[in-house]
């Protein structure tokens, strides 16, 4: 018996190596689609590259850092592009853009190159605020119309210091009359008192349910910190684990409230303090996502984090009064600990949502380190099972499903976004990758500190030297994912010509001209950055949604306008941020979006709809159904029947 026994261990033994080896092999030989359907998809694809402006030309690699991190000064400069496309003079058009050039730390406003030059590019300054430029850098722009005026304003967040707001003036004596300038907007602190904040993310979401937008700031290091001060003194720290840790900056929540009527326009948000736990709030937050995903109108928060386990939190919040409570997902025999939501120990970039499989529920994309031959952990496709239900039993109701689509890897990756740029149907998906560009590789001293007890993690002297002219994953391109006939995503970038190399943090997705056609942006660290205008000739047809509130806190009943142009000023409005569109097509397939409001690392789509909708007939009546909240805070309804095209609506107050 006893050598039955043995024998049968054995047996065991063999079994599990082979498929152990033949794992690896499949892996090694992963799927590929033929050459003439290779084709076939590329050829639906077309865009043109022209490069965003800069002001004050610089060559410079990285910042100067505080003297305990100087060794690792490329790291702690590894961040800080940033991209915004957004309607902000007003023109009915996403066709402006907000970008953070990292060469000279400007934040940039300008028309989107390929578009009218409306006005001439301008930096937005801090102005008469407290400001360093020796130990404060910009690191994003989040546009919104904070204070409900119909005038898109703009968030600029730093390391260093809280945010800045930037007020759109309603009246601009000195400014062309047609476009905007320096002086078209006025520089506000978000934050009654100065911190140091170390800020990678910000977007905006109506987290109560009161009707108002409020904001979600996700920091980095640790408030209080002087990782851009090259003359403090003492030593900085690092995270305390590559995988597990929780001492970083505070994520923090600010609601919305009325500000005082003055001469200038201004917004006031106040800190939520305590909604939620140290161990959420203290992440090292890279990127930050809301949406709603139960269906009552109220977003859930979605934190990617570096070092640690990203965190979804249900929203149980009520008007003024903010509750989360965190969701995990469920593991199965054979799911690792790292593909269940909220276990995982990856290095969270970005997060988007989007509906990749075309059931008419949004699915989530996040961005992780996958390079391989360096650090092939895995991204993440959150698939919906539908189960919303589970939430309330704080399990999350998705699955990992990034490896069956073929967008598990790809390199170390910062934005990823979802986006139909062909108008099938079907979204692309494209993510902005790399890290530090150099001649001199470190990716072996890095695997040595990545081995190392998590006791040590936090102390500099143990880093491996980074500084220019090192490279960690710095010479790859960002991938172009278009889907084949099995189901499987493929990187179409060398067949678009979009392989170019190049160091991106930050994806913006908007039609910046109209034209019924996604074009993107890319921001690039130390170089230069680039907007993607959309070319191909064999793109479908499509419908495309900008859904407003009424400014100034009017009351005014659901109104449509069939053009993407200015809607006019019986249309004046805002973003409905959070607002949810069901389309439905003849064939019983279900469409589903909602207004994102800044969802990602550092770039931000505009918050236009845009649905695909392949060979469909122009004419076709589409059944589109809305839900929002109006500015009380009620839940509202209205079914409409829409042909394709752009349509900008006036939501009902």
């Amino acid at each position: 018996m006893k050598t039955l026994t043995n024998g049968l261990r054995r047996y065991a033994a063999y079994v599990v190596a082979v498929a152990a080896v033949a794992a690896v092999y499949g892996v090694a030989r992963l799927p590929a689609v033929s050459s003439a359907e290779r084709a076939s998809m590329a050829a639906r694809f077309a865009f043109e590259r022209r490069a965003l402006p800069e002001l004050n030309h610089s060559s410079r690699l990285a910042r100067a850092v505080h003297p305990s991190m100087k060794r690792i000064s490329a790291w702690i400069s590894s961040v800080g592009a940033a991209v915004a496309l957004a309607d902000l003079d007003g023109n009915g058009l996403p066709d402006d853009v907000c970008h953070v050039d990292t060469r000279s730390d400007q934040v940039i406003v300008s028309p989107a190159p390929g578009t009218p030059a409306r006005f001439a590019p301008f930096e937005l300054s801090a102005g008469t605020l407290p400001y360093d430029a020796a130990t404060m850098a910009p690191m994003g722009c989040l546009a919104g119309d904070f204070n409900e005026d119909g005038l898109e304003d703009a968030l600029v967040y730093y390391w260093g210091r809280t945010p800045i707001l930037f007020m759109r003036r309603a009246s601009r004596p000195s400014a062309a009359p047609a476009g905007l300038a320096r002086d078209s907007y006025v520089a506000r602190e978000l934050m009654p008192a100065q911190e140091r904040w170390y800020t990678n993310c910000a977007t905006q979401a109506d987290l109560d349910g009161d009707g108002h937008v409020d904001l979600i700031i996700g920091n980095y290091f640790p408030d209080g910190a002087r990782v851009l001060d090259a003359n403090a003194d003492g030593r900085e720290q690092m995270a305390e684990s590559l995988s597990r840790s929780f001492n970083g900056g505070r994520d923090r929540l600010l609601l919305w409230s009325a500000a005082a009527a003055g001469a200038e326009p201004a917004a006031q948000f106040d800190e939520a303090k305590g909604a939620l736990s140290e161990e959420v709030a203290k992440g090292w937050t890279l990127g930050a996502g809301a949406a709603d995903l139960d269906g009552d109108l109220l977003p859930e928060i979605y934190f990617a984090n570096d070092f640690g386990p990203d965190r979804l939190l249900h929203n149980l919040s009520t008007p003024g009064h903010l509750r989360f409570e965190p969701l995990e997902g469920e593991q199965g025999w054979r799911t690792p600990h790292s593909k269940v939501l909220g276990r995982d120990s990856f290095k969270g970039m970005g997060v988007d949502f989007g509906d990749v499989n075309g059931d008419g529920l949004l699915d989530i994309y996040v961005s992780n380190i996958a390079d391989e031959y360096a650090l092939e952990e895995s991204h993440f496709v959150w698939v919906n099972t539908g189960r919303a239900e589970l939430m309330k039993k704080g399990v999350a109701p998705f699955v990992e499903r990034s490896e069956a689509l073929g967008l598990a890897r790809s390199g170390w990756g910062w934005d990823a976004r979802f986006a139909d740029f062909d108008n099938d149907g079907v979204p692309e998906a494209i993510q902005a990758t790399g890290f530090a560009r150099g001649n001199v590789d470190r990716w072996p001293e890095l695997q040595e500190v990545a081995m190392s007890n998590d006791q040590l993690q936090g102390d500099l002297r143990i880093w491996p030297r980074l500084q220019p002219g090192d490279d960690l994953s710095g010479h790859g391109h960002d991938p172009f994912f278009v889907r084949a006939s099995d189901g499987r995503y493929y990187d179409l970038a060398a067949d678009l010509n979009l392989d170019q190399q190049q160091v991106t943090r930050g994806i913006a997705v908007a039609d910046v001209d109209g034209d019924g056609r996604l074009d993107f942006a890319l921001a690039n660290q130390w170089m230069d950055s680039y907007v993607y205008l959309n070319r191909g000739r064999q793109a479908g047809s499509f419908l495309g949604l900008n859904l407003l509130l009424p400014a100034g806190g009017e009351r005014a009943d659901l109104k449509t306008a069939e053009r993407p142009g200015n809607p006019g000023a019986d249309l004046r409005g805002y973003p409905a941020v959070g607002a949810h569109a069901t389309l439905y097509l003849p064939d019983g397939r279900r469409m589903a979006a909602q207004v994102d409001g800044g969802s990602g690392h550092s770039g931000k789509r505009s918050p236009g709809l845009h649905f695909g909708l392949g060979k469909l007939a122009a004419d076709t009546p589409l059944r589109v159904d809305l839900d929002w909240r109006d500015a009380r805070g009620r839940p509202r309804h209205e079914t409409l029947r829409l042909n394709a095209g752009w349509h900008t609506v006036l939501l009902g107050s």
